[in-house]
């Protein structure tokens, strides 16, 4: 039940004071900078440990500074900063107190015993290291790494709370400068020792803000009569509706108000998510979070006037007022109504739709930007009329990007209530067709607001569906999304596991007990010239393979450019995927229609991966009957293989599982076994492609084969087969851009076991077939790649 307050200080309750609320908030803003704090803390260490010699060196010029400063004037000044260290936490506790602030002095305390406790641990993990600790002036021991209680005071002091105090600031800074100078002075502390305090100390309480979170108390119903009063409001009745949001009944009849509380809960609310998608996304709103609190509200009044003078119904502004240095309040007419979800479905009217684009012209002709037109943003009047409300994420003087992005919004949420053809067909009548499908491109889940995708999730097809009826007036419009997002998560991954795989492969090539660098310039020049010649075969027999799959025809060499091209793009993709996309997108040039396109690379990708399989099995059969195989007998094999299918026959059983696994068949059953029918009537064209897929593998096996025995070795050539098919088959999986990183090391280990050969030869060998295969390639593929794209063929 909300509570109610009244301006006489009783609640509808009963009689008697109300007592303010007090919530408890975690600002991210105290995240951020604790693990900023937590990093160059971090960084600190590690200049402590691996820079000596500019640490004694800095070590060396302060103890010279303090050579010449005399004794009893620094003994003095150690005292009197002492006892100004202690004095100033003290008298601002006392303060704090004396203003009724006791949960941020319990606050600060609790930081002040966590950079306590920290400032020890410290101490015991590097209370030896020579650049952070030295002997101690009383010649009794070692000073401490982290000097002396300034840690605990600045932990106390900032959790306690010195916003808006500027002479406790003034103050604590003077403290601290006092101790750490004369610390330097006296010989307590080291340069690194006292920036190690302050890190931790500044770290710990921020960390502790966050942690249990900024108290914050919500404004007494004195505190809102006076606020509004000076606004011009004359308050009767203040009702809360939500954690920032109030019911203000006026006097005199006036209409009632629907006043919004900025401070740092709202501030607060969501930054994390908006700040991913700042990242992330070309078109995302600046996070309230990162405005001070008076640019924040300057922006949402900017935003009520401008859209009151375009005409556009919306939350009229009433007043606003500062209630204080980290809180203010907006104070809009009260608007009764329903949001779209609420309504009925006869209530959804043509009228109504008609009007719903009307308000969002009215705004684009000012150029104003909602950025939000989600479902519950479209409120309906008691008397049928549309208002747009939510305009505190909006945008004054917005490019035509953003309000493409509104069209696309509110496309969206009335298509998720009317459907696709009556919300396409009432914006076109208001629009125009030219200005719908402008914003087809930007019908993407990630480019509309949070409530129209929850929605979206039981109704994925609706996008598709609200670009096929707008395209059937104007067939010719550009529908193909286009990119928004800056960074993809993907991206990420692939970016971090790129640095770990490369960190693996530089230290394994520099800590390995052969070095495989004098391995390789040591290499047989007549084995090297093979593996080239080899490693070249490799893209004629690709070429061959791909297309021997395509039943149109297709020129032999702008196809041995795309197989060219695909050894660029697998340097910016993971694994396959970069060459499948690529060879996809030249069929599409090629006028082969996307389906098709998309059924004979997904074929030759089939035969391909069988293919592999009967090879390694084939070759892993050779190996076993070779002298000193230590492969399993057959009946070990069959074994393992009637295991498999009981498991397999098992998980059929699951209707979950059978279900999952008809929906990944399903494109195989639909597209890929007709294409094969259709080659089946092509066999010379067939046989190509069969054949193809088997050179590649082949030349892929000779040219690592040439690779050891250009480093002196004479493994079987089963060896190294069944090492390159099992190998590559697991490392192409790695999300590493052409599996670097994870390749080496499969390959590496699988010769090693194999083939017998030590892991530095080995690995040597494997680094020729990768430079070979994957990295010298990379220039003419980035030719043959901008090739195919000045002809268009790409």
């Amino acid at each position: 039940m909300a509570t109610v307050i009244r301006n006489d200080n009783q609640t509808e309750a009963g009689e008697g004071t109300a007592v303010p609320e007090v919530q408890r908030v975690r600002y991210p803003g105290s995240l951020i900078r604790c693990m900023f704090g937590l990093t160059a803390a971090g960084l600190t260490l590690l200049i402590a440990m691996g820079a000596h010699g500019t640490a004694d060196g800095l070590e060396a010029d302060v103890a010279e500074g303090a050579e010449h400063v005399p004794w009893p004037p620094g003994q003095i000044a150690g005292v009197a900063s002492a006892v100004v260290l202690l004095l100033v936490p003290l008298a601002f506790a006392v303060d704090r107190l004396a203003r009724r602030a006791a949960l941020r002095v319990a606050d600060g305390v609790f930081a002040a015993v966590l950079a306590y406790g920290l400032s020890l641990g410290l101490d015991a993990a590097f209370g030896n290291l020579a650049t952070l600790t030295h002997q101690s002036p009383d010649g009794l021991g070692r000073t401490d790494a982290v000097y002396g209680h300034l840690a605990p005071v600045l932990a106390f002091m900032t959790a306690a709370g010195l916003t808006g105090l500027r002479r406790w600031r003034t103050a604590l800074t003077a403290a601290l400068a006092m101790a750490g100078l004369s610390g330097l002075i006296i010989g307590w502390a080291t340069p690194l020792s006292l920036v190690l305090a302050l890190l931790v100390g500044w770290a710990t309480a921020h960390g502790t803000v966050y942690a249990i979170g900024t108290p914050i108390v919500r404004p007494s119903a004195e505190q809102l009569r006076q606020t509004l009063g000076q606004a011009g409001v004359r308050p009767h009745l203040t009702r809360r509706t939500g954690p920032c949001r109030y019911l203000v009944t006026q006097h005199d009849g006036r209409p009632d108000l629907d006043v919004h509380l900025l401070d740092r809960h709202a501030q607060a609310t969501g930054l994390f998510h908006r700040l991913w998608l700042l990242l992330r996304l070309r078109t995302a709103p600046r996070p309230r979070g990162l405005r001070s609190l008076r640019s924040g509200l300057e922006h949402e009044v900017l935003l009520a006037y401008a859209a009151a003078a375009a005409g556009a119904r919306t939350r009229r502004l009433a007043a606003t007022a500062e209630l204080d240095a980290d809180r203010a309040v907006v104070a809009y007419e009260y608007l009764p109504g329903r949001t779209l979800p609420e309504l009925d479905d006869a209530e959804l009217t043509d009228e109504l739709l008609t009007d719903a684009w009307q308000q969002l012209d009215l705004l684009h002709r000012r150029c104003i930007a909602h950025r939000a037109l989600a479902p519950d943003n479209v409120l309906i009047g008691p008397d049928g009329t549309v208002h747009l409300v939510g305009l505190a994420d909006g945008e004054i003087a917005a490019g035509e990007l953003l309000l493409r992005l509104d069209v696309a919004g509110l496309l969206t949420a009335l298509a998720l209530r009317v459907g696709a053809g009556r919300a396409v067909a009432a914006g076109t009548a208001v629009l125009g067709g030219a200005a719908v499908c402008a914003a087809l491109p930007l019908l993407q889940p990630i480019a509309l607001p949070r409530g129209t995708r929850s929605a979206l999730k039981d109704r994925p097809e609706l996008l598709a569906a609200i670009r096929e009826e707008a395209l059937r007036g104007r067939p010719q419009a550009p529908a193909e999304p286009v990119r928004l997002e800056r960074l993809r998560p993907r991206t990420l991954l692939t970016v971090f596991a790129g640095v770990f795989a490369g960190y693996l492969l530089l230290q394994f090539l520099f800590s390995s007990q052969t070095n495989p660098i004098s391995a390789i310039a040591e290499a047989d020049p007549g084995w090297l010239a093979l593996a080239a010649l080899a490693a070249v075969a490799s893209h004629f027999a690709a070429t061959l393979g791909f297309i021997g799959f395509v039943p149109e025809r297709v020129g032999f060499r702008r196809s041995l450019a795309a197989q060219v091209a695909g050894s660029f793009v697998k340097l910016v993709s993971p694994g396959g995927v970069g060459g499948v996309a690529l060879n996809t997108r030249f069929l599409q040039c090629s006028g082969i229609p996307t389906a098709q396109a998309l059924s004979s690379v997904g074929a030759s990708q089939l035969i391909g991966l069988v293919l592999h399989l009967l090879q390694l099995a084939a070759f892993t059969a050779l190996l076993g009957h070779g002298a000193g195989s230590e492969l399993p007998d057959a009946p070990v094999f069959v074994a393992v293989l009637a295991v498999a299918a009981v498991l397999v026959v098992l998980a059929l059983a699951v209707p979950w599982v059978r279900g999952r696994l008809a929906g990944l068949l399903r494109p195989l059953r639909a597209e890929v076994l007709p294409r094969l029918l259709d080659l089946l009537q092509r066999p010379g064209r067939l046989a190509a492609g069969l054949a193809g897929q088997l050179l590649v593998s082949m030349a892929f096996v000779a040219c690592l084969y040439c690779c050891t025995r250009a480093v002196g070795q004479q493994p079987s050539f089963a060896a190294v087969a069944v090492t390159f098919l099992a190998g590559n088959a697991a490392g192409s999986a790695a999300p590493t851009p052409g599996g670097s990183g994870v390749v080496e090391g499969l390959l590496t280990e699988a010769l090693a076991s194999t083939a017998s050969i030590d892991r530095g030869t080995a690995f040597a060998a494997v680094i020729l077939f990768r430079l070979l295969t994957f990295v010298l390639p990379i220039l003419p593929g980035w030719a043959g790649f901008a090739w195919l794209q000045r002809r268009g063929a790409l």
